[in-house]
């Protein structure tokens, strides 16, 4: 009898224990946050993770409201991308060129999407954003801006103390205009600016 009753509260120590671990370990992988992989499907209301792009848009039934999904993808490790043109774009990225594309509905305009992360100096359409501490030196027409056809030649000069750039050009925190004259470097407004760190 004694051995009996040994053995069942043994029994029941062990079953306890591992009811213990899973419940623990169950609780674990709920608080655990979701990773994303690489590339995925959303619904166009859904909200887009920081640092990721829409690569796709598409008419879908899966998606009530706007009957219309978004391919996403993580910029994480990239150095080049293709996205649609109304894609939120992260800083510290360019836009190099734009076409008509019909895997963008909405738009129907996509973008070559490039990182400057190990560049000293790009070439990017108009309507690229301009990453901090980089300036535009020089604009010209091209027909691979779809959109505006002016192309700019953008230079990174955190690590200079004078420069020469368009009048439209932003100026990086620090720098002064010194002088300006005309120039036919700069399609657009045909100024160029003198500038250097203050």
């Amino acid at each position: 009898m004694k051995t009996l009753r040994t053995r069942t509260s043994h029994v029941l120590t062990v079953v306890l224990m591992l009811l213990g671990v899973m419940t623990a370990a169950t609780a674990q992988a709920q608080a655990a946050p979701q990773r994303l992989a690489a590339s995925t499907t959303i619904c166009s209301n859904s909200p887009i993770p920081a640092g990721w792009v829409v690569t796709s848009s598409y008419s879908s039934w899966g998606c009530p409201g706007t009957g219309v999904s978004y391919t996403i993808t993580d910029t994480a490790g990239q150095t080049n991308l293709t996205i649609c043109s109304f894609s939120p774009k992260p800083a510290g990225w360019v836009v190099t060129s734009s076409y008509s594309s019909s895997n963008c509905a909405g738009s129907g305009v996509a973008y070559g999407f490039h990182s400057v992360a190990n560049d000293t100096n790009a070439g990017v359409c108009s309507m690229s954003p301009i990453p901090a501490g980089w300036v535009i030196t020089s604009s010209y027409s091209s027909s691979n801006c779809v959109g505006t056809g002016v192309a700019y030649t953008l230079f990174k000069i955190t690590t200079q103390t004078s420069a020469v750039v368009c009048s439209f050009s932003p100026l990086p925190a620090g720098w002064v205009v010194s002088s300006y004259y005309p120039s036919s470097n700069c399609y657009g407004s045909g100024v160029a600016y003198s500038i250097r760190k203050a």
